[in-house]
């Protein structure tokens, strides 16, 4: 059958405006739609019925949906940083200038070079790819490999920067219903009789959702319940937001569209909502399911409810001569509101042996043919349907005649969106009276308080009357999936399942019969389910005929897992402002603007921006490092070391929990003392070190290294939730709420003396690594009796916002003693001169405290900690492992870090053996000549043995082993 135009109906389209045009592109084709079309209606009201191909095979492929479930319909939208592929058709609402690409096609959607796969399609069933390209390997993989990564992916990924603006928000809320239709605006309305504060999502531009035809009251129904939620001012009411993803604990992920693809409004194009419930209604609805036969994929086959979306909202016909295709009642619906749109309905194809409800009554008085106990053989067609070859539905005898049409309409029955109830683990339970899956009231998900808050209502709930008093009773549901019910394997063959991945019901069969019986098996041999619309359409019907071909129940075949997001979301919406420089923020010190002012030299420390020196005049880095290492060494400095970590760990189980943190033992620790501990991972490696000091019976603070403040903080925060879930324990990174400041050198108490306060900084009172709290320049502040430069050190913290003040109080009272202000080498350095070890320099990711000589902080007593059993394996503990050594030059240069000691022999490259490396290299202005760092094997049995460093220049340095702390080695300066 001939389509004909116009497709655009004469009247009725409730959401479209007839009075404002509204043009657009289409593959180099300029269209016009209306006002209020989305991109499909506008296609079809242009007789644009196929809209891309299939990924496989490349078939034609028109709509299927009117909705979020639609599987074909895709488009490549915008250009340049505009650009996105695989934007659905059925819910992209139409714009001024739009410009549509079709996918997944060349040269182009009419004649697809691609095509050729089906005709190929007998040999490449399901699971192919598994079979074939894996033997003989080296043939396969380099013959078809780069063929099948080039076709891999749907749509074509953008290039340029994506120029629109994304923001994210924050709500917390006692109710959030999910859903404006009638069901969940009525739920919406008696949650907030209740009382508490009332969220309801709504997908669409408009309220009321689908609403059944003869609904008693039609829209005023939804109006009266609108007017009373405005009213109320505990309601909000949030239309266009559609909920992705609802988590544990009443954690709900939403996308609201503000100016979606309209760049000309100048607000945030999308905006993704956090939102903490205490109660979380879902009222979904339900997807009306697909029909199995032969040839259901051609363009012009869709969803009954599809049809009459488009007929009733936009004012478009799909076609001219309908034929309908239904188990149900609900089908009608569509065939009176298309006669009623001056429409041809053919015939009405009923599987089901008697169809007597008021629905088919209904037709037969408007003269409108049905057919019971008949189903469709075959459409006919290929870019468009032509007409449909019918049958009995019990598959006796051959095919008993055709009937022209150019639309085939079809209803398999219904199944209620399931998908935020089953996210965060809600089960389902088999609803055999209505063939359907529905939310299992007594295993509902857990709710905000630990307790089954999460509950559905209406449709979503397998109410398929939508809360609504329906005017006619209607016939139930009869589970068929495939038509005729005992068709022949050449015409299962051609019955699609999943519309854009190409799977057949032929091909779950096979994969029943190789042995895949589980559904999540059986879906990834297949691809069921896959596709971008994550088997909204396609799942229900792949796993009935799965459950028939390994003849078992549906509810023991089960379901595949639902996981977030409903529908996809866009990386930009993810991210929102984390992009560009906001995507890693740079983090400066409160005393940031002072080092810039004072010729502060910077370096990047993990996410921070750190003073490396202050060079002055005349100076370049390396003098500024030597002026200040001196001052610190001769007087004293100042170092804004607030960018440490400060990890809060408090609780009745903190204790224990910092015992298996750390290698030593932080639960005996005094009240008031501070300790240094190693923390390692599961493999033994150190991955971090710091002072921990006891702040009170359950409270502690453990600093970590600049780089891994966030890094640790989840570290503890993993090992709390997944392993140790049910300890008492609350930890806070505290890292930017502090500043912090390292005041060194044997003038240190001297300046601090000098500022007015109430901590008693004596020896007796204030010993090392002991801490206290009182004011300092009426400040108040935490000091810490520690050192990091091997000089008298105490290191201040002070509120973040009192640290600037505090910083220029000290230089000004130490201005005579010569103060200093040195930065992150001066520190370096210091630390190489007394043998510290430094987390990222004489670490490697492979190394153990053992290696560093650090047996003296891991415990003896305690039974475990983290990384213990690992660091007991016997390549941990063979003698071979390399060891933390000093180094001296043997000529007075300076030794390049990651210098490689050369052994005699070759390893199996050719290259020459290695013995050690250099881990820390620098001149020591203290010293007055180069030193250095080093893991070397055997190294702390080698001392005096000289070890060689070739050069890429082909030189060779020479150095002597010696021990690691090369200034004060008895530690007089450090204790003051």
């Amino acid at each position: 059958m001939t389509r004909t135009p116009p497709f655009r109906l004469p009247k009725g389209g409730r959401l479209i405006d007839r009075a404002f045009q509204v043009p657009f592109r289409f593959d180099g084709r300029h269209l016009r739609g209306l006002a209020g079309d989305t991109l499909a209606s506008a296609m079809l009201a242009n007789g644009q019925m196929m809209m891309g191909r299939s990924f496989k095979y490349h078939r034609p492929r028109g709509p299927v949906a009117s909705g979020a479930e639609e599987p074909n319909a895709l488009f490549g939208l915008g250009q340049g940083g505009r650009f996105e592929p695989n934007q659905r058709a059925t819910t992209t609402r139409l714009l001024p200038g739009m410009v549509l690409r079709s996918q997944n096609c060349w040269p182009s959607l009419d004649a697809d070079i691609g095509e050729i796969n089906t005709w190929l399609a007998p040999m490449l069933p399901a699971g192919f790819y598994y079979k074939t390209f894996i033997h003989p390997r080296p043939f396969w993989k380099h013959l078809f490999e780069p063929v099948i990564r080039r076709s891999a992916g749907l749509g074509r990924a953008p290039v340029d920067a994506d120029p629109d603006r994304y923001e994210q928000a924050y709500a917390h809320v006692d109710t959030v219903v999910v859903g404006g239709g009638i069901a969940g605006l009525a739920a919406a309305r008696e949650a907030a009789e209740a009382g508490g504060s009332v969220l309801v999502l709504e997908q669409d531009r408009v309220w009321g959702g689908r609403t059944p035809v003869d609904h008693r009251g039609g829209q005023g129904v939804i109006d009266d319940l609108l007017a009373d939620l405005r009213g109320r001012p505990n309601v909000t009411l949030r239309r266009d937001t559609m909920a992705t993803g609802l988590y544990d604990h009443g954690y709900l992920l939403a996308r609201e569209a503000l100016a979606d693809h309209d760049p000309n409004l100048g607000i945030p194009r999308q905006r993704l909502w956090r939102i903490r419930a205490g109660r979380v209604i879902t009222a979904t609805g339900a997807l009306e399911r697909p029909l199995s036969f032969a040839c259901n994929d051609v363009p012009g086959v869709m969803l009954a409810s599809a049809v009459r979306d488009f007929i009733v909202d936009h004012g478009v016909a799909p076609g001219r001569r309908i034929v309908l295709v239904t188990n149900n009642d609900d089908a009608y619906r569509t065939a009176l509101i298309a006669a009623d749109a001056g429409l041809e309905v053919a015939a009405i194809l009923d599987a089901r042996a008697e169809a007597e409800g008021d629905l088919p009554q209904a037709a037969r008085a408007r003269n409108i043919r049905v057919l019971t106990g008949t189903g469709i053989a075959k459409v006919k067609g290929s870019r468009h349907v032509e007409g449909v070859a019918i049958c009995d539905q019990s598959g006796e005898g051959k095919p008993n005649g055709g009937i022209d049409c150019d639309v085939v309409a079809m209803s398999g029955g219904w199944s209620p969106v399931v998908h935020l109830y089953s996210h965060c683990g809600g089960k389902l339970i088999w609803d055999e009276a209505q063939a359907m899956f529905r939310p299992d009231p007594d295993r509902p998900p857990l709710g905000a308080d630990g307790r089954g808050n999460v509950s559905a209502v209406g449709a979503a709930n397998g109410d398929l009357r939508c809360a609504a008093d329906l005017e006619r009773a209607e016939g139930a549901t009869q589970p068929v999936w495939c038509m005729p019910a005992q068709a022949p394997y050449k015409l299962r063959a051609k019955m699609w399942l999943d519309y854009q991945n190409d799977v057949k019901v032929s091909d779950v069969e096979l994969a029943a019969r190789e042995g895949y019986a589980s559904v999540e098996h059986a879906k990834r041999y297949t691809t069921l389910g896959m596709a971008t619309d994550q088997g909204k359409v396609s799942n229900i019907n792949g796993l009935a005929v799965l459950s028939t071909a390994l003849d078992q129940p549906i509810p023991q075949t089960g379901t595949t897992t639902f996981r977030p997001p409903y529908t996809p979301l866009t990386l930009a919406t993810i991210a929102a402002d984390a992009r560009g420089e906001a995507f890693q923020p740079l983090r400066k010190t409160p005393m940031h603007d002072w080092h810039r002012g004072h010729g502060a030299s910077f370096e990047p420390v993990g996410q921070w921006r750190r003073p490396y020196c202050y060079p002055r005049a005349g100076e370049d880095r390396h003098a500024a490092v030597t002026r200040e290492i001196l001052a610190v060494r001769g007087g004293v400095g100042t170092l804004d070391a607030s960018t440490l970590g400060k990890i809060l760990v408090k609780g009745p189980d903190a204790g224990r929990f910092l015992d298996m943190m750390y290698t030593g033992v932080m639960s005996s620790l005094p009240v008031g003392k501070c300790r240094y501990g190693l923390m390692c991972n599961e493999n033994g490696f150190l991955m971090d070190d710091g002072v921990v000091a006891r702040l009170s019976d359950d409270t502690w603070l453990c600093h970590t290294t600049t780089g891994g403040a966030d890094r640790i903080h989840g570290h503890m925060e993993d090992w709390l939730q997944c392993e140790w879930w049910n300890w008492q324990v609350y930890t806070a990174n505290l890292t930017e709420q502090y500043a912090q400041i390292a005041v060194a050198g044997p003038k240190a108490r001297e300046l601090l003396e000098r500022l007015p306060g109430s901590i008693d900084l004596s020896p007796q009172a204030l010993p090392f690594m002991q801490w206290a709290e009182g004011d300092i320049a009426g400040i108040r502040a935490r000091l810490y009796r520690i050192s990091f430069s091997g000089e008298l050190s105490y290191e201040i913290a002070v509120p973040a916002g009192c640290g600037l003040q505090l910083w220029e109080r000290l230089h000004e009272a130490g201005r005579d003693l010569g103060i200093t202000a040195y930065g992150t080498e001066a520190m370096h350095v210091m630390r190489a001169e007394k043998g510290f070890i430094m987390i990222g320099d004489e670490t490697d990711g492979t190394i153990i405290p053992q290696d560093l000589g650090l047996h003296w902080a891991i415990s003896k007593k305690k039974p475990d900690y983290i990384g213990k059993r690992a660091q007991s394996r016997s390549h941990m503990t063979d003698g071979s492992r390399w060891q933390l050594v000093g180094l001296e030059s043997l000529d007075g240069r300076v030794i390049p870090d990651g210098a490689l000691a050369v052994d005699a022999g070759r390893n199996d490259n050719g290259q020459r053996k290695t013995q050690g490396r250099v881990t820390s290299s620098y001149f020591s202005p203290t010293m007055n000549k180069p030193i250095a760092m080093a893991l070397v094997r055997h190294g702390t049995g080698r001392l005096g043995q000289e070890l060689e460093f070739p050069m890429p220049s082909g030189e060779v340095l020479k150095a002597r082993i010696v021990d690691p702390v090369f200034y004060d080695k008895e530690g007089s300066r450090l204790n003051g």
